[in-house]
């Protein structure tokens, strides 16, 4: 089923997954020990209880829910909640697309926050060594710097990224080892009672797993990067990484228990167990882990953007492609975006300890809404047994409503700046889905054969002028036999535009990533041809590279005669006539909506002009094209009370 599982594992490719896959949640010691201990008195049920709290939400949501069950989810070796939504999109398609839609909002969320507190929390150890020190601008500046070089492609620095991460792994377990020696006892920290004792034992217990839940909220990131590293890849370096996880998590924990002061105020147990001479190649290394960290993330919400334009949930925006490699694109206007929302956190939250307030709110949302589709897939497209899939739902959704209950009180502390920026794009994507909806309900399909003789008669009319050579309409049309009535009413309406060829191009969104195929059908001998182009979800659209492509191969074959009919070439300019014709829809003025409808369709329309035209959406930026703008008559004004005077 899956390219996936045909990746060879080696040991370049287990070191490119340690580099890309678990920034996230690989810089999680930063900050999780200091998010539970907080400023609270340090004591054996709180501590050997959260770390216990820790261990088995990497055990049931990081290795039992992602690795094993989810990574099984690929869709032709690629992932990410709309990888798993087009899996499963046939069944049960109007819920479906709401869990997806919260999903992806909420994660893109949590995003805009991950970069400011990996890279806060490893800054502001160097207030060890210089007190006072404004950690908050080095942070912007670092942030900013990311983002500049988002516009290069990583393809020149990646390379390091896998041996810095496995530096960065081997030194938290370097360092949790030294600790576990001194109090080995902390082993028990391990026994799931410990846990049990802590939410239940210890006052308002139940609302540490806020904090406890930061250690799991990479793994959402880890299943959106499937694509790039292959699932045995990600199963086997997962065994090191959790190791080096649960080690240094333990070595905190042991410090802790270690010290005769029970109150640490904001001490950072990530910090305090590096020996003093370490401290600051202990800061370099972790503040390069934070970089890949956020470098992993923005590419992540780039494909995840690119996924959503493919499926129909987000605006077309420019994309670029800053190197050949598969799958490396770089977005301009998001990568604007998220810097705003990163540096606008840092000014907001100042330091990492109120960042912990908002972090995690929102992904809890996208792991429940993971759950749904997960277990529809399990359910309808691996045809598990319905008892066994039931019990798995039941399990991750009480895990995972428990720690949304207990990230609520988040809320009024930060989280409402996560909840802001989520429902800021799952508004955009809500409304470009549904609108879209509406507004492909009115477009109309007529019989292309009705007008064949019309439209060779056209052709051949030499009282007409010539349009051009190749006249080529972008359909949405499905079947050969259809065309949009607003097609056939360009080309013969007003002044009819006569041309040797008409094509009909036609691009079909596929459920696979990375498919790239054609098909041509002649529908009037030498005058009228079809093509249909499939492209996976992961392929930018680039219709006129492909068209011409396309035309040049028929050509070269001697299909369809095109080798012996004049393409409008010129001694003057060897290039064949093409022209495009892109109809653009607008909002009729006669519209009459009522107060839903029209904010659904106003909103639409404005996405619409803030994104990028059609034109370059679509990759026509070098031949001649043609902008026709249609009305859309939705709800057309009735019972007009208009009086003639005499």
């Amino acid at each position: 089923m899956s390219n996936a599982n045909t990746k060879r594992v080696t040991f370049a490719s287990l070191l490119i997954a340690l580099g890309i896959i678990y920034g996230d949640i690989g810089t999680s010691p930063l900050y999780v020990l200091k998010a539970i201990i907080g400023e609270k008195e340090i004591s054996e049920l709180l501590v050997y209880g959260g770390v216990s709290c820790v261990f088995w939400t990497l055990v049931f949501q990081t290795t039992f829910k992602y690795v094993i069950l989810t990574l099984m989810a690929d869709n032709h070796g690629e992932g990410g909640i709309f990888s798993l939504y087009a899996l499963v999109r046939r069944f049960g398609r109007g819920k479906l697309v709401f869990f997806t839609i919260i999903g992806a909002s909420t994660l893109m969320a949590d995003g805009i926050i991950t970069p400011p507190i990996s890279v806060s929390s490893a800054i502001e150890g160097l207030e060890k060594v210089t007190p006072h020190l404004p950690t908050e601008t080095i942070v912007i500046a670092i942030i900013t710097g990311i983002f500049f070089f988002q516009r290069f492609g990583t393809h020149k620095v990646g390379g390091v990224f896998g041996p810095m991460m496995l530096i960065w792994f081997s030194m938290l377990m370097v360092l949790g080892l030294g600790q576990i020696f001194q109090h080995p006892e902390i082993i028990k920290a391990l026994n799931p009672m410990y846990a049990v004792r802590l939410l239940t034992e210890y006052p308002s217990g139940f609302w540490l797993l806020g904090a406890v839940f930061l250690c799991t909220t990479g793994a959402e990131a880890l299943y959106s990067d499937l694509g790039h590293c292959g699932r045995p890849n990600i199963r086997i370096t997962w065994i090191f990484v959790k190791l080096a996880l649960i080690v240094n998590y333990l070595g905190q924990a042991a410090w802790l228990m270690n010290q005769d002061n029970p109150l640490l105020g904001a001490r950072n147990p990530f910090f305090e167990i590096m020996p003093s001479w370490f401290l600051l190649p202990g800061i370099f290394i972790a503040t390069s882990a934070a970089i890949i960290a956020s470098q992993a993330l923005i590419s992540g919400t780039y494909t995840l953007i690119s996924e959503a334009m493919s499926l129909n949930f987000w605006p077309r925006v420019a994309v670029r492609q800053p190197s050949e490699l598969k799958g490396q694109i770089y977005i301009p206007s998001v990568n604007t975006l998220l810097w705003a929302g990163c540096v606008g956190v840092v000014l907001y939250f100042k330091d990492s300890a109120k960042m912990e307030a908002a972090y995690g709110f929102s992904i809890t949302v996208t792991m429940l809404m993971t759950t749904v589709l997960l277990t529809t897939y399990l359910l309808f497209v691996r045809k598990w047994n319905t008892v066994l899939v039931g019990a798995i739902l039941l399990l991750f959704v009480s895990i995972e409503s428990s720690f949304l209950v207990a990230n609520l009180q988040k809320f009024n502390h930060g989280g409402s700046v996560a909840v802001i920026i989520g429902a800021v794009f799952f508004t955009v994507m809500y409304v470009w889905y549904f609108a879209r909806k509406i507004n492909n309900r009115f477009v109309r399909f007529v019989e292309l054969k009705d007008y064949t003789t019309l439209l060779q008669g056209l052709s051949e009319d030499d009282e007409i002028p010539k349009f051009s050579t190749h006249l080529i309409y972008l359909t949405k049309a499905n079947n050969h036999g259809h065309i949009e009535e607003k097609v056939i009413n360009s080309i013969f309406s007003k002044k009819p535009k006569r041309a040797d060829v008409y094509w009909f191009l036609h691009l079909n969104r596929t459920d696979e990533p990375y498919t790239l195929e054609y098909q041509v059908v002649e529908l009037l001998d030498d005058k009228v041809i079809r093509v249909d182009i499939n492209l996976g979800f992961r392929i930018q659209p680039r219709s006129e590279l492909y068209f011409k492509k396309i035309v040049m191969e028929l050509v070269a074959h001697k299909e369809l005669n095109l080798h012996i009919r004049p393409d409008g070439s010129t001694r003057y300019n060897p290039e064949p006539d093409f022209k495009f014709v892109v109809l653009e829809k607008f909002l009729s003025a006669e519209n009459e909506f009522a107060l839903s409808d029209g904010l659904l369709l106003n909103g639409y329309f404005m996405l619409k002009k803030l994104g990028t035209s059609d034109q370059k959406a679509f990759g026509l930026d070098k031949s001649d094209v043609v902008v026709e703008h249609v009305p859309l008559v939705y709800q057309p004004v009735e019972n007009i009370s208009l009086i003639r005077k005499s």
